[in-house]
């Protein structure tokens, strides 16, 4: 094969000056191209606006739809509710707020002592940058009791952020719904829960969203996407109303793209909805953070909030990428709205290579970046890894029926404690840095 001789070389000439600048200003959005999307989402034959409206008037309008939630978000109604079902749960409820109420739990001064001994009269804390303790999945209430018993008893701390990753119906048939939100009202703690509208399955007698997906047999099929295709993402507007109202369901995971945009739009219109976007949307370089936040802007209200509370950024994401989010955030003014929650230890099975420890990464960010989430959802590797059933990514496809035939409930408990160890871990290396945290506000008095 003969190659073609290059007539003409190419040749590079660095761009300096006003050509810099002539180039750089070809970015600018237009005026008039930001009208056409308004005229678009605006005009009356919309079906895309139409059917989310549609929605909204379902549940009541905007007003009613906040006060329902407010109410049902309260201590006091959600304890109501639980005493008039007769939950088995209220006793431990009732527990964990004496212990909370007695002062059994450790103050941040007293575990910093713990740590360091007597050198902590010596240091000074850098408050600045607190990094946000935060684990999941918190996948039933009872693992909330066994995890407040070892905090007691270990002098250990309570996240102060909790993710759910188990059916919504599943939850509703055993009153675990109910108790955890009371629970979180106890602790003090901010918590997500992923709904049942998406394309994974939390067991294999569900229906799949995606017809042609099914469990971990299918999985393959996921890399397009989670998936909530066709008619879908309106139907998540549904469940996100509908637990909002009926549980006050303050946060979701949002996994999809298209269901992102309809969170903005429901709190632009007045919904005081909150989510946050899971690592599973595959947010992993600076150019596809710049493009979620720069739509959350455009759709922010007019005192510059927005509903995206969390940004979980895919666990490849380097340093550099988490610095360079820090900047896009702060420049467009969400620096205390958006939380970039980086995963600092991961599931021993099924989503990373092992062994997996953020740990050193995140302390060097967190001596500059502000409003980080530490989140630990596998427990230290090297212990992890040696466990009968190290934690395993694929366990959040299992009902509890399955769970619980297999006999993995005991061992999924190990498994959370095993987080919870890491994630207290995770606070001892930052306190021997001299660096700070947030755990569970209501339990650790600072």
């Amino acid at each position: 094969m003969v190659v073609p001789e290059i007539l003409v070389p190419i040749r590079y000439y660095p761009l300096r000056g006003e050509a810099l600048t002539d180039l750089r200003n070809m970015l600018k959005i237009e005026e008039a191209h930001l009208k056409e999307i308004n005229d678009f989402l605006l005009r009356n034959d919309n079906p895309l606006v139409d059917s989310v409206l549609e929605m909204v008037d379902k549940y009541g309008g905007i007003e009613e739809i906040n006060h329902i939630a407010l109410e049902n978000g309260k201590m006091e109604n959600q304890m109501g509710r639980l005493r008039k079902g007769h939950s088995p749960f209220v006793k431990d409820l009732e527990w964990l707020e004496k212990q909370r109420d007695g002062g059994n739990f450790i103050s941040i001064p007293e575990y910093q002592r713990k740590v360091l001994g007597p050198d902590v009269d010596s240091i000074k804390f850098d408050d600045r940058f607190p990094v946000t303790l935060e684990i999941s999945g918190l996948n039933f209430f009872p693992w909330l009791i066994e995890e407040a018993k070892n905090a007691i008893s270990g002098r250990e701390l309570m996240p102060a952020r909790y993710v759910r990753v188990r059916s919504m119906k599943e939850q509703i048939e055993d009153g675990d719904i109910l108790a955890f939100a009371a629970g979180m009202n106890i602790v003090g703690g901010s918590y997500v829960q992923t709904l049942d509208t998406k394309g994974t399955l939390a067991g294999k007698d569900e229906k799949p969203i995606n017809v042609h997906l099914g469990g971990p047999d299918t999985i393959t099929g996921y890399f397009g996407g989670i998936g909530m295709p066709n008619q879908y993402a309106v139907d998540w507007v549904d469940e996100v109303l509908h637990y909002y109202t009926e549980y006050g369901l303050p946060q979701v995971l949002n996994l999809n793209s298209g269901t992102v945009l309809l969170g903005y739009w429901l709190y632009k219109m007045g919904i005081d909805i909150e989510f946050k976007i899971s690592v599973f949307l595959g947010i992993d370089n600076p150019y596809s953070i710049l493009w979620t936040l720069m739509t959350a802007k455009l759709f922010s209200r007019e005192d510059g909030k927005s509903p995206l509370i969390g940004l979980n950024l895919s666990n490849s994401v380097d340093n550099k990428t988490i610095e360079v989010a820090a900047n896009i955030r702060n420049s467009l003014g969400f620096e205390d709205i958006v939380r970039l929650e980086h995963h600092i230890t991961e599931a021993y099975r099924s989503i990373v290579r092992q062994p997996y420890d953020r740990t050193e990464e995140l302390v060097d960010l967190a001596t500059r970046i502000k409003n980080i989430g530490a989140k630990h959802e596998g427990g230290n590797p090297e212990v992890d890894g040696r466990r009968n059933h190290p934690s395993d990514l694929l366990d959040y496809f299992l009902s509890k029926r399955e769970i619980i035939d297999k006999g993995l409930m005991p061992k999924l408990l190990v498994n959370y404690l095993d987080k919870h160890a890491a994630l207290n871990r995770t606070a001892e290396v930052l306190t021997r840095r001299g660096m700070t945290f947030v755990a569970a506000e209501r339990l650790h008095s600072k």
